[in-house]
């Protein structure tokens, strides 16, 4: 399994516009990020997380060469605004591609791109050909890759999280549920959304995340979801040794 994190950054992304916080001006390439998503091969199967809005631009920076399915985490504008360039890989494949994600989720997206869903809004040109799935159970896609739901709490709303084998991707979140932790055992990747130092409503702040980490003890983590609290070069002081957490 290959797994790419086409952003980390939250919402604005970094540099946040206006911004002149040593983070936002740094010349360093990884202090730059895009709004978050990953990108998953397995075998023969290429499973994206979330269309961000700078989707097409990662699809181009990482050669993504085919799109089989796609697993949402919610519909806020960072996670799904990318969602009409799925139309290419229509085009490539020649086929509609599923779409799962919670109902709020799925309502949502329906909501933001009723013209893709109403064949009367929009007459000639191209528009994504998807088949909306709601999912709340694990599934196992044609037959070879299990795919584990994971409810988590952004705020009030309940978002998904998603484990893949071994690897996990949780991301907007400020409360993991009993259930949810319970899935995440036995983890060779976790990666982990901790948007800054400070805490916050909605999010896990760094020592929120960290205390997670070393909860789960999974054997690798990844931080993403950052803002630019976090200057790259400057984050090692912060972190547990040996690596355990990186972003």
């Amino acid at each position: 399994m290959q797994i790419t994190l086409l952003g980390t950054g939250t919402s604005h992304g970094v540099p946040v516009p206006g911004c002149s916080c040593k983070t936002c001006l740094s010349q360093d390439q990884r202090d730059i990020r895009y709004r978050c998503g990953a990108y998953i091969w397995t075998e023969d199967t290429g499973i994206l997380i979330d269309t961000p809005p700078e989707f097409r631009l990662q699809a181009l920076k990482y050669q993504i060469p085919r799109i089989d399915l796609v697993l949402m985490t919610h519909n806020h504008a960072d996670h799904v605004s990318g969602f009409d360039d799925l139309r290419r890989y229509n085009e490539l494949q020649k086929e509609a591609i599923p779409v799962y994600g919670n109902g709020p989720c799925l309502a949502g997206i329906k909501g933001m791109f009723p013209y893709i869903f109403d064949d009367a809004a929009q007459i000639g040109g191209g528009k994504p050909q998807v088949n909306l799935i709601e999912t709340k159970a694990p599934f196992i896609y044609q037959e070879k890759i299990t795919i584990i739901p994971l409810e988590v709490q952004h705020g009030r709303l309940a978002v998904n999280g998603y484990r893949i084998g071994k690897m996990a991707y949780v991301t907007d979140c400020n409360f993991i549920p009993k259930e949810s932790m319970e899935l995440l055992e036995g983890l060779e990747l976790l990666i982990l959304g901790v948007l800054r130092f400070r805490t916050h409503a909605t999010h896990f702040n760094l020592e929120a995340g960290l205390r997670v980490i070393q909860e789960l003890k999974p054997r690798r983590s990844l931080l993403t979801h950052i803002c630019h609290d976090f200057k790259f070069a400057e984050m090692t002081s912060f972190l547990p040794p040996r690596g355990r957490a990186r972003l």
